[in-house]
C-alpha cells in the first residue's frame, strides 16, 4: 500500500468519477472496497477522519459468533458469524486466534422460563440470571454451527470444585463454569489496514481511497468531497453510492437530502488496566458473564493488559462518545462481583475508549435485544443521479459476509458479474503466515538478513508476512534505531509505516498503526519522539510537530474527561451537523 499521501485527495480530484463511491472507512466500508476491487470495479472510498477511527476502533477485540444472540432468536446471524469466525482463523491467522472463554455460573435453572418470555417481549420485563441449564442449551446449539468446518474445540462444563481449581480467584459462590472457544483479534486496526492494502493492490488504479476526506453534501450530479487537510473541494460522480458510515449513517444521508431515520446505535465503553494481579486471575482466558443488570460483560487479557467492558447505553450521535466516570465505576464493580479478591484502582487504567454500535432503530426494544444483524436499504435523493445503498448494522466478525452482500447488490445495479469470491482469500499478512513453530523458525531465518532473529520474530507477530516489506525498509534505512520512549519500535519501522500507510496525523500512528496507545505507552515524551521520527517523511516542520503532539495527546486521552479538562482545543475535524457527513 505504497502511496504519496500528499496526493491522496488530488488523485480523486484529478479523476472525479468512478462506478462506485463508498462513504466510510470502517471495517465494513473497507471490506466492501476490497470485494469490489477484486471484481475489477472502478471504486473509490473516502473516510472523514482516519481509517477505522470510529465505531470500528471501539470493538471488544473479539471475533465471535454471538452465543447470546441465540436468546434473541438470531439463528441466521449466529450461524453466519460462527462460519466467518472459523474462516478468519484461516485467512487472517496473524491477527485472529482462538480465544478460550469461561462463563461463571451461579445458578442451575434460573432464566430457563424467562428467556423465551424476554424474547417475545423484546427484552422487557424483570432481568433473570441465566443459569447452567439455559447456558448449556445455548452452547450445544452454538457448537452445532461449527460442524463441518469447526476450527475450535467444543464447550465443556465444570463443577464448583474443578472450576475453582482452574480459576482460584473466582467468586467462591460459583456453582459451575462453562468454557467454550471463540476467537480474538488482538490488533483490529492493523487487520483493517491489511484489508485496505489488499483492495488497493487488487484494483490498481481502479481502486482509490482517501482518509480525511469528507462528503459534505450534494454537488452538481455528484457528491461534494472536501479534503480536511487543505479545505479543497471537488464534486465526485458515481453510479452507486454506498453509505457505510455505521452509526453516523443517518447524519450522512441527511447531508445528502434523505431524512429517514434508520439507526439507533448504543454506546459501548471499555477500559484497559495494567494489573498483574488481575491478569494472572484470568488464567489467560476471557471471562464472559452476566452482570446484575443483565448486561453481558467481559474481562479479557490482551497484550499484557486486561480489557474490561462493555456498556450498552443509548447515545446521541451528535455528541462525542466518551467513557464516563459512572461507566468506570460499573467496570470496577463487575470485577469485584466475579473476582472478589482482586481490586482494580483508577490509577491502573492506562487507556479508555468508547464507541457506538451501528444498530438499527429500535424504539422501545431494550438495547440488549436490538438485532445485531445487518440489512441494506436502497434510496434515491433529489439532485443525485446515483442510487444510495445504506448498510444498517454490521459486526467486525461478519465484515466479509456483509461486504459480499453489499458488493453483490452494487454489482446488480451495475449489471456486472462477480468475477471471484472472497471466501477463503487470505488477508494481508495472513498470506503464507507460518502456523507451526518449525515453519515460523524457517520464515524468521529466511528473512532475518542483518536483523537479530528475535526482532524479525517480533515483526512477524506484528505484521504477519507483510513484515518482509518492513524488514527490507528497516535494513535500507541508514538511521534506523530503537526508540527510547516507544519500546519495541524503531525509527525505520515507523518511517516506513508513515510513508506507505496513509498516515496524515500523529494520532494515526499512535492509536491505529501501532499498539502504543492501547497499552498505555503514549507519554508526551513518546509522542514527541515518534513525531520527530516521522516528520521528515510527512514534511512536517517544527511548528507542525508541536501541533501534532498536542493533537495526539488530546486524541489518546479523549475518552478520559479528567485527563483532557485542561488540555488545549483539539485540531480535530469539524463537529457534526445534520448537513454534514460523518465519515
Amino acid at each position: 500500500m505504497t502511496v504519496d499521501d500528499s496526493n491522496v485527495f488530488a488523485g480523486l480530484a484529478a479523476r472525479p468519477h468512478a462506478d462506485v463511491l463508498i462513504l466510510g472507512g470502517g471495517i465494513n466500508g473497507l471490506a466492501t472496497f476490497r470485494d469490489l476491487a477484486m471484481q475489477g470495479v472502478d471504486v473509490a472510498l473516502v473516510e472523514r477522519a482516519d481509517y477505522v477511527s470510529g465505531a470500528s476502533a471501539a470493538s471488544s477485540h473479539m471475533i465471535h459468533g454471538g452465543v447470546r444472540y441465540l436468546e434473541n432468536g438470531e439463528f441466521r446471524l449466529v450461524h453466519e458469524a460462527v462460519t466467518e469466525r472459523n474462516a478468519l482463523l484461516r485467512t487472517a491467522p496473524h491477527y485472529v486466534r482462538p480465544l478460550q472463554t469461561t462463563i461463571p455460573i451461579f445458578s442451575t435453572f434460573s432464566g430457563l422460563l424467562a428467556a423465551p418470555l424476554r424474547f417475545l417481549r423484546h427484552g422487557s420485563g424483570a432481568k433473570r440470571e441465566r443459569g447452567a441449564a439455559l447456558i448449556k442449551i445455548g452452547l450445544v446449539i452454538y457448537d452445532s454451527f461449527s460442524r463441518g468446518g469447526g476450527q475450535v474445540p467444543r464447550h465443556a462444563f465444570r463443577g464448583r470444585k474443578r472450576s475453582l481449581q482452574e480459576l482460584p480467584d473466582l467468586n467462591p459462590a460459583v456453582k459451575y463454569t462453562a468454557t467454550y472457544w471463540d476467537a480474538s483479534v488482538h490488533d483490529p486496526e492493523r487487520l483493517a489496514i491489511d484489508v485496505l492494502r489488499d483492495a488497493l493492490a487488487a484494483g490498481g488504479g481502479r481502486a482509490r481511497a482517501a482518509n480525511y476526506t469528507a462528503a459534505v453534501g450534494v454537488g452538481e450530479n455528484g457528491i461534494l468531497l472536501r479534503d480536511a487537510m487543505s479545505g479543497e473541494e471537488t464534486v465526485f460522480a458515481a453510479s452507486v453510492v454506498v453509505n457505510a458510515t455505521g452509526p453516523w449513517a443517518d447524519l450522512t444521508n441527511a447531508g445528502l437530502g434523505d431524512p429517514v431515520r434508520r439507526m439507533g446505535g448504543t454506546k459501548g465503553s471499555h477500559i484497559v488496566v495494567d494489573s498483574p494481579e488481575l491478569l494472572a486471575a484470568t488464567g489467560g482466558r476471557e471471562l464472559f458473564f452476566e452482570n446484575e443488570d443483565g448486561r453481558i460483560v467481559l474481562i479479557y487479557p490482551l497484550r499484557g493488559r486486561v480489557l474490561i467492558g462493555t456498556t450498552d447505553l443509548e447515545h446521541d450521535m451528535r455528541q462525542p462518545a466518551v467513557c464516563t466516570e459512572a461507566e468506570v465505576d460499573y467496570f470496577i464493580d463487575l470485577v469485584g462481583q466475579v473476582l472478589p479478591g482482586i481490586r482494580v484502582e483508577r490509577d491502573q487504567i492506562v487507556y479508555r475508549f468508547s464507541g457506538v454500535r451501528p444498530l438499527p432503530r429500535h424504539d422501545d426494544v431494550a438495547p440488549g435485544f436490538v438485532s445485531r444483524d445487518y440489512r441494506i436499504d436502497e434510496t434515491r435523493v433529489a439532485g443525485l443521479p446515483a442510487v444510495v445503498l445504506t448498510l444498517v448494522g454490521g459486526k467486525w466478525t461478519t465484515f466479509r459476509a456483509s461486504a459480499e452482500r453489499l458488493a453483490d447488490t452494487v454489482l446488480g445495479h451495475l449489471a456486472a458479474p462477480r468475477r471471484r469470491s472472497t471466501k477463503g482469500v487470505a488477508i494481508g499478512g495472513g498470506r503464507g503466515f507460518p502456523t507451526t513453530q518449525r515453519a515460523r523458525a524457517q520464515w524468521v531465518k529466511a528473512h532475518a538478513g542483518d536483523l537479530p532473529v528475535d526482532r524479525v520474530d517480533q515483526l512477524l507477530s506484528r505484521y504477519g508476512t507483510i513484515a518482509a516489506d518492513v524488514i527490507a525498509a528497516i535494513i535500507a534505512d541508514p538511521d534506523d534505531r530503537p526508540l527510547a520512549n516507544a519500546a519495541g519500535y524503531s525509527s525505520g519501522e515507523l518511517r516506513h509505516l508513515a510513508a506507505t500507510e496513509h498516515v496524515r496525523h500523529l494520532d494515526d500512528m499512535l492509536m491505529r498503526r501501532t499498539g502504543l496507545a492501547f497499552t498505555g505507552g503514549v507519554t508526551a515524551e513518546a509522542a514527541r519522539e515518534v513525531a520527530g521520527v516521522i516528520a521528515p517523511v510527512l514534511g512536517w516542520n517544527r511548528s507542525r510537530v508541536g501541533q501534532e503532539v498536542d493533537r495526539a495527546m488530546l486524541a489518546v486521552r479523549a475518552a478520559d474527561p479528567a485527563a483532557v479538562s485542561d488540555a488545549p482545543a483539539p485540531a480535530l475535524p469539524e463537529p457534526l451537523t445534520d448537513s454534514q457527513d460523518a465519515r
